[in-house]
C-alpha cells in the first residue's frame, strides 16, 4: 500500500486576492464541488491508501487549518515546517519520517492545488508508476501534452522499461519557448512534468545522500528524535540550515543524468490551477462561457447577476451581489477587504500587484 505525502505550502499569489498568505488557494473549496482543493487531493488516494498513511507537509501558520480539513487522518500525520525550505526539504522531511516506520516503503509525493478530472485514471497511472519504484526508480509522473504549453517544464522520454508503459526520463527540461514547447509537442517524446512523484523511500533518501549530503544529514537528524521530547529543539535547530531547493534541481535532475528516473504517461484530466484564467477553463460555464466560482447563484438571493456577459470568470467572496452588465473575458474577483478586475489574458500577471503591495509596504493585503 502507498504512503500518500501531500505538500500543501505556498500562497498561490496568482489567485490573489482570493488566495492570502493566511488562508491560501489549496484551502479554498476551486474544484466545484464543496471540498477543498487539499481536500480533493486527499480523496484521490482513497483507493490507493489509507488516512493513517497519508501524511501532509504544511507551514505553521496552515497546520490547524489543515488538520481541521483533513479530520480523519491522524493529526501526527500532519508535519508542519517552521519556515519554508523549497519542495526538496519538505519531501526529504516525508519521506524519513515515513521511513521509520517501514524503511522499504513505497511514497508518493502531491502537490494540494492540483485539479484531477478523472479519478480512476489517476489511481492506475500510479499503481503502474508503483511498479518502477519497486525496481528501484524513482518514478515521476509526465502528463500526454495537449498543446504547446510554455508554463511547464517537460521530461524528455528515453528507453521503455520492460513491457508496460515506463519509459527512464533522459533529462528534464526547463519552461521552454513556444516554438521549442511545439517541437516538443511535434516530436511525440516529451511529457509535462507535473510534479508528482513516487518512489521507495530508501532509494530516494540514498539518491539525496550522494547529491545532497547536508540536507540529508540535516533531515536524518529531525527523523531520529521524531515523536521524542526533543522533536521540537531538533527542528527549531536543523531545520533552518537546510538548503532552500526544488526535489527537481536538488534530486531528479541529477537522478535523470544516471539512468535513475522513470515515468509514466498520464491523461486524467491534469490541472495545475495556476490563475483565474485557467480555473475558468476547467470549471463548469453557463452557456455564455461565464464561470461563477465557489458559490450557488440561485435566483431567490444571487450572489451574482449577469446580462450580455461572455467569458466571465467572477469570484464572489464577500457576501455583497456582484453584478456585471455588457462586458466579456473579464476576471472579477470580490474578497471582504479588495477587488480586483483584469482581463482574463492577463491573469497571469497578478502575481505582479501582489510584489507591488509588497513593495509598498501593504501587507495586510497579501
Amino acid at each position: 500500500m502507498l504512503y500518500g505525502v501531500v505538500l500543501a505550502g505556498g500562497t498561490g499569489t496568482r489567485l490573489w486576492p482570493l488566495s492570502r498568505a493566511g488562508h491560501p488557494k489549496f484551502l479554498h473549496p476551486l474544484t466545484g464541488t464543496e471540498a477543498s482543493l487539499l481536500q480533493a487531493t486527499v480523496d484521490r488516494l482513497d483507493t490507493l491508501t489509507s488516512p493513517d498513511r497519508v501524511f501532509v507537509v504544511t507551514g505553521v501558520a496552515h497546520a490547524a487549518a489543515v488538520s481541521r480539513q483533513l479530520a480523519a487522518m491522524p493529526e501526527e500525520n500532519v508535519l508542519v515546517e517552521p519556515s519554508p525550505r523549497d519542495s526538496c526539504a519538505a519531501i526529504a522531511l516525508a519521506a524519513a519520517v515515513i521511513a521509520r516506520r517501514d524503511p522499504e516503503a513505497i511514497m508518493g509525493s502531491f502537490a494540494s492545488d492540483h485539479l484531477i478530472a478523472d479519478k480512476e485514471a489517476f489511481a492506475a497511472v500510479i499503481r503502474q508508476a508503483m511498479t518502477g519504484a519497486r525496481q528501484g526508480l524513482l518514478m515521476t509522473l509526465g502528463i500526454t501534452p495537449t498543446r504547446p504549453e510554455t508554463g511547464y517544464g517537460y521530461l524528455q522520454c528515453g528507453a521503455a522499461v520492460g513491457d508496460g508503459p515506463l519509459v527512464k526520463v533522459d533529462e528534464f527540461k526547463e519552461k521552454p519557448s513556444y516554438d521549442v514547447a511545439e517541437s516538443y509537442v511535434k516530436s511525440g517524446n516529451y511529457l509535462w512534468n507535473a510534479g508528482m512523484f513516487v518512489w521507495r523511500v530508501d532509494a530516494f533518501l540514498a539518491e539525496l545522500h550522494r547529491q545532497q549530503p547536508q540536507l540529508a544529514a540535516g533531515v536524518s537528524r529531525i527523523a531520529s528524535a521524531w515523536g521524542t521530547a526533543d522533536q521540537e529543539v531538533v527542528m527549531g535547530d536543523v531545520w533552518p540550515t537546510l538548503p532552500k531547493i526544488s526535489v527537481d534541481y536538488a534530486v531528479m535532475e541529477g537522478a535523470a543524468a544516471v539512468g535513475r528516473v522513470g515515468t509514466v504517461p498520464g491523461d486524467f484530466g491534469w490541472n495545475d490551477v495556476g490563475d483565474f484564467h485557467t480555473l475558468g477553463e476547467v470549471l463548469t460555464a453557463d452557456q455564455s462561457g461565464n464561470v461563477v466560482v465557489g458559490h450557488d447563484t440561485g435566483e431567490d438571493q444571487p450572489t451574482v447577476l449577469l446580462r450580455e456577459t461572455e467569458g466571465l470568470v467572477v469570484v464572489p467572496s464577500s457576501g455583497r451581489l456582484v453584478a456585471a452588465m455588457g462586458v466579456r473575458d473579464l476576471v472579477i474577483v470580490d474578497t471582504p477587504d479588495a477587488v480586483l478586475v483584469c482581463p482574463r489574458e492577463r491573469a497571469q500577471e497578478v502575481k505582479q500587484l501582489v510584489d507591488h503591495l509588497k513593495e509598498l509596504g501593504q501587507h495586510g493585503y497579501i
